[in-house]
């Protein structure tokens, strides 16, 4: 298995097998649902080789790792022991109803996504070549690709019915007899249709999401209660037949209409607001917003309104195009990051990001780039509003789903020239106008992101936690507690910590408190920081030994030091030359009285470098 090692440390690290509730995954990201997300490690999430970024949101616990992540979760769910997208144990029971409403669809659309670009690219792969010549819209051959795309949005609440039914915990071959049977030409927009004599109204299934979605939700319901008054020696024969018998009817005389109508009232909402208000404001505010809307993990709510006003209209008047617009300005806000950037490591960033995200994957620039320096999402909201302004006012229509640079064909139709060139248009001005921004606005200087941010003070956007960073006790090389050549430290007894293997002879303070104790022997000083947190600087490993020789600590018990303040110096190529170990350890011998202690990876530190933050509850 390729990413087996990836995988169980990422397992370990949120907590273990029995922590994960549920997982599935986007176009870039695994979306966790955790039942404890304090158990999961994020910062040391985040320093795994392979991981872009993770977001911690109240949709869900989301770890970003690129494009190739559908063979991550394909071995993932291997070595979890659970179904894709199935639940590994009853929902929480404390979620607020509209957010586990928006989770579950969001969830439930990541699988299908996949048929439905195929679909949208092939829709504009046949604009082309139709117009071209090169094959007849009446030709067998064309007819025969065709047939795959309209088979795609027709069979729809198929696709929804196994994907909803992994995700809820349903047999998802049921929920597909299910979807089949409302399909079928006997019910799929019959008129004059009766059950027990109760007229049904005429509904079009086919094209729909909404019906099924709910019908599956409720079907999981009947699984449970079904399952309890059927003795277990009959539920292999009695358990389908009984689900089925209550939800055929359930379908077709509640959920069908009310899915029905209330996929109508949608459709009709964003109708009345763009007639009304103009959808010139909607693609404006979506070009500009989306990767704000991306990161809050929210980026597939609105493809059941695409879904929908696709299937009303034959086109979506607004979110494929601005999801385009936007992800384009993008692309433009990295080029402009290339062009402006002199440092070769970033350039190199810079231009990777701006490729996948002109092809319609943006999560890399965002996770990468943009929470890091912040200015590329203000070129991105102008550069992407002035696109999506320009393309709502003239009225640019996406005649399928696709987006991104392949999927611009999409917007010929059915020979519609204008429609292409006035996207093009729109793309360009967002391209060009979020690369002039960002190139204007120019590339933070890493003092300037440092500074953002007091190393020492407490930070977190959790409102639940906050978080105590300690900065650099010397500078040199940050190594794992693991790695220190000294039982007593490296097996964590003391508390959790880090290890420099120090290149200069200046020892700092690596937290802003009291001194709480200087050692006769002068290789070890104690600092109680202002928050409680106890720290111990242990220079060298038995340079107790040397009894003070080559060490000079400026500070005594008592005085107060601040974050960053010179300690001691100490001869450290004397101390080699006598035959000892330097490594200089920094633990927070009263690690147990925190959420947690997590140090930095290994990795070059100067004096104001970060070495490990200390996660504490809110007061």
């Amino acid at each position: 298995m390729k990413y087996q090692q990836f995988n169980q440390q990422m397992i370990d690290l949120i907590g273990g097998k029995n922590n994960v509730q549920a997982v599935v995954h986007c176009m870039t990201r695994l979306r966790f649902t955790l039942k404890d997300k304090r158990k999961a490690k994020t910062e040391e999430i985040k320093n795994l080789k392979g991981v872009i970024d993770v977001v911690d949101n109240n949709v869900a616990y989301q770890i970003i790792v690129g494009t190739h992540v559908n063979d991550v979760y394909k071995e993932l769910i291997d070595m979890l022991g659970i179904s894709a997208g199935e639940d590994g144990s009853q929902k929480c029971k404390n979620k607020n109803f509209v957010k586990a409403a928006l989770d579950v669809v969001s969830e439930s659309m990541n699988p299908i996504l996949e048929p439905i670009i195929c679909a949208g690219l092939l829709a504009a792969f046949l604009s082309i070549v139709s117009l071209t010549g090169l094959i007849s819209p009446e030709s067998p051959t064309y007819q025969i690709f065709d047939a795959l795309r309209n088979a795609v949005f027709y069979f729809l609440p198929i696709f929804m019915a196994m994907s909803c039914a992994k995700r809820l915990g349903v047999s998802p071959y049921l929920a597909v007899a299910l979807a089949a049977t409302i399909l079928s030409g006997s019910i799929n927009g019959a008129e004059g249709l009766t059950l027990f004599t109760i007229p049904l109204p005429q509904i079009t299934y086919s094209n729909s999401f909404i019906p099924i979605l709910l019908a599956v939700w409720f079907m999981g319901y009947v699984t449970k209660y079904v399952k309890k008054i059927v003795p277990t020696a009959l539920q292999y024969f009695l358990t389908p037949l009984l689900i089925m018998i209550v939800m055929l009817p359930a379908t077709l005389l509640v959920f069908g209409p009310l899915g029905f109508y209330l996929g109508e009232g949608i459709i009709a909402f964003f109708n009345l607001l763009m007639k009304y208000v103009g959808s010139w404001f909607v693609m404006m505010l979506y070009s500009a917003l989306q990767p704000f809307i991306i990161m809050l993990g929210a980026g597939n709510f609105i493809m059941p309104v695409v879904a929908s006003l696709i299937a009303s209209n034959g086109y979506d008047p607004a979110f494929i195009s601005s999801c385009t617009i936007s992800d384009i300005a993008v692309g433009g806000a990295m080029l402009g990051y290339f062009l402006r950037t002199r440092n070769s490591k970033q350039k190199q960033l810079f231009g990777t990001v701006t490729l996948s995200a002109i092809l319609g994957v943006t999560e890399p620039a965002i996770y990468g780039v943009f929470v890091k320096f912040r200015r590329p999402f203000v070129a991105v909201m102008i550069g992407g509003g002035l696109g999506g302004l320009f393309a709502g006012v003239t009225g640019v229509k996406a005649y399928s789903i696709a987006w991104g640079l392949f999927g611009l064909p999409a917007y010929i139709g059915t020979g519609d020239f204008k429609n292409l060139w006035l996207m093009v248009s729109a793309v360009i001005i967002s391209f060009v106008g979020a690369a002039i921004v960002s190139y204007v606005l120019g590339v933070p200087s890493e003092d300037d992101t440092d500074k953002k941010e007091d190393p020492g003070e407490i930070t977190g956007e959790n409102p639940n936690f906050r978080t105590i960073r300690l900065s650099a006790a010397a500078e040199g090389r940050l190594v794992q507690l693991s790695e220190v050549k000294d039982q007593a430290f490296s097996t964590g007894a003391l508390g959790k910590g880090v290890g420099i293997i120090p290149e200069k002879n200046s020892i700092f303070a690596p937290v802003t408190g009291e001194v709480a104790a200087v050692f006769p022997t002068k290789h070890a000083i104690g600092i109680k920081g202002e928050h409680g947190e106890e720290v111990l600087l242990h220079i060298g490993i038995d340079t107790v030994k040397l009894e003070g020789k080559h060490f000079e600590v400026m500070v005594n018990q008592g005085d107060i030091v601040k974050k960053g303040q010179p300690l001691a110096v100490v001869d450290f190529e004397s101390i080699i030359d006598a035959g000892y170990d330097p490594t200089v350890i920094v633990v927070i011998t009263n690690t147990n009285d925190y959420l947690d202690v997590i140090p930095e990876g290994s990795k070059q530190v100067h004096a104001d470098d970060q070495i490990m933050s200390i996660v504490l509850e809110q007061e």
